[in-house]
């Protein structure tokens, strides 16, 4: 039997797509393998949200077909976004590549690759039932990510993802329970839902904003132990998924809110439906129903039309909410996308300038908040053990995996991965943070 090598690039919710295809791959009997020697075919999951993340997939791709080439391995199969968004350029140009499966053909992706034909599986309606499908879970990480609902329905004029992805889908709740269930079998601690938008959840299925709803019978029917949520949009942040973040400890404080400006005229230049008063009145009123959470955001700059005086309200902005986490992203001309025929664009070392700019106000913000947290004590999930093995790295409620900081253990006695631990904070770093451990384990 041919070993199968999974490549998955891009982000949390690409990584869930990634371990459905090694699930089904598995459960029809193909052999997995983590290593590049191993390996007789190759899968790329791709991104191609924007550019730099097209760029990736085509190394990617360069790469494993010049080690086809060389009789290395037999066959290069592209998966994914990037299918999605190119279709049958990628088999036009790339002559290594045997197949490509766009979203709609991962639930049949062995059975396409027992048939053997060339083929490039694309386009049209696919069943979020797909979703259902056992994964294989990549990592003997303590934390999954669960994806609630695929697609977007927001069409903001930067964005590619409702042309490749679609309109939003959202899975039942029930299937989302069940998946969580299957989970804690793995001795996974956290449960971190994801989609392109998790406060639209339900919209379409239910007819009506459901999150609440959702996590209140993760709560009620699972023992996973933390709950946390990426992507919320402002606009769909009730005050009953507010108020249950207040009162259920298992619910993280921590909200990740892409803001993407504040500058009115540039939110509705993006078809944003918030204005920077909005977005100031909902953080306030975050900020006093639960007054320890931990805000996240992301904004893009240098977008068609953004003059100096934007990026002035913008640093306003930041100053004023003192986020406790952002990220800033030069924007990324998307042809396809509306904004890609707006005028006024900036270059790029303007966009760049710019980011610079926000950023330096932000680390001193993130050192003031961090410095903040000397003497605290958190609940720590602990991960990993550092690289010289002196530490052990976690997070606490408020550091979210892979984009946020980590919090250095010290333990005179052995921890695990998976313990959930009380740490007291010793020392504060730019971006990171040491702390000793103090033996009291958290159920």
């Amino acid at each position: 039997m041919d070993k199968v090598l999974m490549v998955s690039l891009g982000c949390p919710k690409n990584l869930v797509d990634s371990e459905i295809i090694t699930g089904v791959l598995m459960n029809s009997q193909f052999e997995m393998t983590v290593k590049e020697e191993n390996a007789d075919i190759v899968i790329i999951n791709t991104c191609s949200f924007i550019q730099p993340a097209v760029e990736e997939a085509i190394e990617h791709i360069l790469y494993y077909s010049e080690l086809k080439k060389e009789g290395k391995i037999k066959k290069l199969i592209v998966a994914g976004c990037l299918v999605e968004r190119y279709k049958e350029e990628i088999l036009d140009d790339l002559e290594e590549i045997d197949m490509c499966v766009g979203i709609k053909g991962i639930k049949d992706i062995d059975k396409l690759i027992r048939n053997g034909e060339m083929s490039c599986i694309y386009g049209g309606d696919y069943d979020i039932d797909f979703l259902n499908l056992p994964r294989s879970i990549s990592s003997d990480s303590p934390y999954a990510y669960v994806k609630i609902a695929d697609g977007c329905d927001n069409k903001c004029t930067y964005c590619t993802i409702p042309s490749i992805r679609g309109k939003m889908q959202s899975r039942s709740i029930e299937d989302i329970v069940s998946e969580i269930k299957l989970l804690e079998h793995n001795h996974i601690r956290e449960i971190i839902l994801v989609a392109q938008d998790v406060t639209a959840y339900g919209l379409d299925r239910y007819k009506k904003l459901a999150l609440a709803d959702l996590i209140k019978t993760i709560i009620k029917e699972t023992e996973a132990v933390w709950i946390r949520l990426l992507y919320c949009y402002p606009e769909s942040m009730t005050d009953e998924l507010i108020d249950l973040m207040a009162a259920e400890k298992r619910f993280l404080n921590y909200i990740d809110i892409p803001l993407q400006h504040a500058s009115d005229r540039i939110l509705r230049l993006m078809n944003r439906k918030g204005t920077y008063e909005e977005y100031v009145s909902l953080i306030q009123k975050l900020r006093e129903k639960v007054p320890d959470v931990v805000v996240r955001t992301t904004f893009i700059t240098g977008f068609p039309g953004e003059e100096k005086e934007d990026i002035d309200i913008l640093a306003r902005f930041i100053k004023e909410i003192q986020f406790e986490r952002i990220g800033i992203f030069a924007y990324c001309l998307e042809e396809g996308t509306p904004a890609f025929k707006l005028p006024g664009r900036v270059n790029e070392k303007e966009k760049n300038k710019r980011k610079e700019f926000l950023m330096s106000i932000q680390q001193e913000i993130s050192f003031s908040k961090n410095k903040s947290r000397l003497n605290s004590i958190y609940d720590v999930l602990i991960e990993n053990v550092s690289e010289d093995g002196i530490f052990y790295e976690g997070r606490s409620y408020g550091e979210a995996p892979e984009i946020d900081i980590t919090i250095y253990v010290t333990s005179p006695e052995p921890l695990e991965k998976g313990d959930i631990i009380k740490v007291r904070i010793l020392n504060v770093e730019q971006y990171d943070l040491i702390g000793e451990a103090l033996h009291e384990f958290t159920e």
